[in-house]
């Protein structure tokens, strides 16, 4: 089962190649554990992320496994669709970055201009898509949704961004690769460039999470609520970095990756718990527990950066 927007697409794409690995693997080397807390004035309330940007993920695999990533972004709604029908109509499924308000199959209705998703068929008036397991799996939304969705301008949107992968040779075998992946986490993780990032900025949150109720107390159960089932997986994404560790360590023989993989089931634990604690406005609670996860998350990558 599927859990992640970008993770889900690519899966797709590989698997037209020929190649198969677990969402977990995607991600981890895609490189997509992160973290980044972020406050702005046009924030209804701050925001709690813990992956890298979106087309991060695509990039960063792309790379490890020596695939050409080919991506196209405009700002005509035609050539945009032109983009996207061509491959299809050569039998390619395509990724779009988009903005999952619009889609039709989407309960929930907010606005979020990250989400992917893979098109892989379309008539007059519906374009049949991939999308996670919790939205459906192959579901369908009609053409003129899909545009405004790749239309949609503000926060972490595309210029109606599609793409696609292809092989160029050989991949790389997943054993020789992964140990620049998860280093070049670590890396990124404990030496961020600012205090919003990384293990700093799990400790900023743990100084401010006190203050949020005075803010938008719904924001509390939003919060929580993405924090579990927004497409993280659970736990923030780290259920599926711990994942990933647990399939490191049954391919190469590694201490590092042993009690990475630990350290990480601890802090999926941990993070839940403080999902749990910011829905209840338990929020002292909730500072104590990160305040323990950013040592707990540093100390983990400090194993892991070898």
């Amino acid at each position: 089962m599927t859990v992640h927007c970008e993770t889900t697409a690519l899966g797709v794409l590989l698997g037209h190649l020929g190649i198969d690995l677990s969402e977990p693997m995607l991600f981890g080397l895609g490189e997509g554990l992160s973290f980044v807390y972020w406050d702005a004035k046009y924030l209804d309330f701050p925001f709690l992320g813990g992956r890298s940007r979106p087309m991060g993920i695509a990039t960063r695999l792309a790379d490890r496994l020596g695939l050409v990533l080919h991506v196209e972004e405009t700002a005509s709604p035609a050539k945009a669709w032109q983009n996207v029908a061509r491959h299809v109509d050569a039998g390619r499924p395509v990724g779009l970055q988009l903005d999952c308000y619009h889609l039709d199959y989407f309960s929930t209705k907010v606005h979020f201009g990250g989400h992917i998703v893979t098109m892989y068929r379309y008539d007059d008036t519906y374009a049949y898509l991939v999308d996670t397991a919790p939205q459906g799996g192959a579901v369908r939304t009609t053409r003129a949704s899909l545009a405004a969705a790749r239309a949609q301008r503000g926060p972490m949107t595309a210029r109606q961004l599609s793409f696609t992968l292809d092989r160029a040779g050989e991949p790389a075998a997943v054993r020789d690769v992964l140990g620049t992946a998860v280093r070049n986490t670590a890396h990124a993780f404990l030496h961020p460039p600012i205090a919003n990032l990384g293990y700093r900025g799990i400790e900023k949150v743990a100084q401010r999470v006190t203050r949020w109720p005075a803010r938008d107390a719904d924001g509390l159960t939003r919060t929580a609520a993405l924090m579990e089932s927004g497409g993280t997986g659970g736990a923030l994404f780290r259920n599926l970095y711990r994942d990933f560790l647990a399939e490191c360590a049954t391919l190469v023989d590694s201490d590092a990756l042993r009690t990475g993989h630990r350290l990480y089931g601890e802090a999926a634990e941990l993070w839940t718990r403080v999902a749990a604690c910011i829905a209840t406005a338990d929020l002292a609670e909730a500072s104590a527990l990160l305040r323990e996860l950013a040592a707990l998350e540093r100390s983990a990558m400090q194993v892991l950066a070898g």
